[in-house]
């Protein structure tokens, strides 16, 4: 038997969320399978397996956020996995006899959801091919997991009383420890038991204000899942679920709220924004540009061989301007090192595109992004664009930005005023690209004409870019996406 311990997966990341387990008890895994997505900090991981045999106990549930070093996963010989008991007899899961209290386990005339919680202990359930635990430890390990989703199990709420007086608890033995089982959801009524479901999903009925022993479960054992309590809200079913004795009922204030817990990646973007809005003093500097000749440069691109398997777009043009205006201000793409009292001037730029997902903003870069050509700078372009909306972008891909470019053009928005990604000492916002009438000097003089015009915004560290040098990035930046052919001077 071995257990896998949850790895430090860099940046010194101290925590992370069971997102989905990738196996299930009694699987035969190799080593480098992948057994669990987790969520860091930084971003979603798959982690691989570092043992080869066979899944013991999944020792944490989904949606748990537990602390680096913890054991997730026991994984033991194949061998060691006890086929299942032919007698039929044997009792299984939802297999207890209510009627003879004392086969559960419980005294005379006790039921298993009539103890006093003071009194009962984690009731434990084996699943179908899973390994025993080899050791004391493992023993205690595979209890409080399995104690987790027993009825009332690691539980702050009282269990609903049964309707028979309570009796004073008698020991259980190991031997009837080990069949100790509990009735699926919908086999008692919500006041005889607590219904299985796992911790996140009670959490998330208590935020919906659903009552879990009014529903009957779809999961495995008649538990309670995700999908059926989102599914009594969606459907309209809570009005019948809880009514008032007179046949009325007022909407409760959890049915009109929606709360989401603050972790990953979320969490670590909102700190990263706080830090940085209240330790640099950030200036944000505007500019209108006419980008008729770069949506016109941007076409003929796309109609070049070499391009024609890479997206091209007018943020293309964008990246390698700001890289050019660069060489000019490089105070751009420098950092203010507050504890070294340094200004700490950088000769390569590590490219971010701030890109939203279901999971909150990340920031992934493009390493290097000065040496690539222009058309293997769009295809990595292309290529942290998908990771990230595919939610699998990694830390290293997201360490050790220069400059970032954000993009908020493409909801349709104008401009803003974006905060300094950490790190780093200037963030450029790309606004939409819209047609709007332009003034256009001619040989015959200044006419109105319909022109292809956006905004750029410039965020910049106040303490070391001055206005000066902010101002020269941004026109410069701007006369390129006025006039790519600018870009053979820099």
């Amino acid at each position: 038997m071995a257990d896998y311990l949850l790895p430090d997966v860099g940046e010194g990341l101290t925590e992370a969320e069971i997102v989905c387990w990738r196996v299930k008890e009694g699987d035969v895994i190799e080593i480098n399978d992948i057994v669990v997505e987790i969520e860091t900090a930084k971003s979603l991981v798959e982690l691989p397996s570092p043992y080869a045999g066979t899944v013991a106990a999944l020792l944490v549930a989904e949606g748990e956020t537990i602390p680096v070093g913890t054991a997730i996963i026991t994984i033991g010989d194949p061998s060691s996995v006890p086929a299942a008991p032919a007698d039929s007899s044997a009792k299984d899961i939802g297999e207890i006899d209510l009627s003879n209290p004392a086969a559960s386990g419980g005294g005379e005339g006790e039921s298993l959801v009539g103890r006093n919680k003071a009194d009962r202990g984690p009731l434990r359930r084996p699943r179908k091919g899973s390994a025993s635990p080899s050791t004391a430890a493992g023993a205690a390990t595979q209890m409080q997991l399995q104690g987790a989703f027993a009825p009332g199990g690691a539980q702050s709420d009282d269990v609903a009383p049964a309707d028979e007086p309570a009796v004073p608890a008698k020991a259980v033995s190991s031997q009837e420890s080990e069949r100790a089982e509990f009735v699926p959801a919908n086999a008692l009524s919500g006041s005889e038991v607590r219904v299985l479901a796992k911790p996140p999903v009670r959490k998330l009925a208590k935020d919906l204000g659903v009552d879990l022993a009014r529903l009957t479960g779809t999961g495995p054992q008649g538990s309670i899942t995700r999908e059926d309590v989102t599914s009594v809200v969606a459907e309209g079913r809570q009005d019948r679920l809880e009514t008032t004795d007179a046949g009325a009922r007022s909407p409760t204030r959890a049915e009109r709220e929606r709360r989401e817990p603050i972790k990953g990646v979320r969490k670590m973007m909102g700190q990263a924004m706080v830090d940085s809005a209240f330790s640099a003093p950030h200036v944000t500097e505007w500019v209108t540009v006419d980008v008729t000749r770069t949506s016109a440069f941007v076409e003929r691109l796309k109609k070049r061989s070499e391009f024609r398997e890479v997206k091209v777009s007018p943020l293309l043009v964008l990246a390698r301007a700001a890289m050019l205006a660069m060489r000019r201000t490089p105070e751009i793409n420098s950092w203010w090192d507050e504890q070294a009292q340094e200004i700490v001037f950088k000769s390569y730029v590590n490219l971010g595109i701030a890109a939203a997902t279901p999971r909150g903003l990340v920031v992934p870069n493009v390493k290097d992004a000065e040496q690539l050509p222009l058309v293997d700078l769009a295809a990595a372009l292309n290529q942290l664009a998908a990771t990230a909306r595919e939610g699998k972008t990694q830390p290293a891909e997201m360490s050790g930005g220069t400059f970032t470019i954000t993009n908020v053009g493409v909801f349709g928005v104008d401009a803003g005023t974006p905060i300094i990604n950490p790190g780093e000492s200037a963030i450029l916002c790309f606004g939409a690209v819209r047609k709007q009438p332009w003034v256009v000097s001619t040989d015959q003089g200044d006419q109105i004409a319909i022109r292809q015009v956006t905004q750029l915004a410039l965020s910049f560290d106040h303490r070391h870019v001055d206005g000066e040098k902010g101002s020269r990035f941004l026109s410069d930046v701007a006369a390129i996406m006025e006039d790519p052919a600018t870009a053979l001077v820099f």
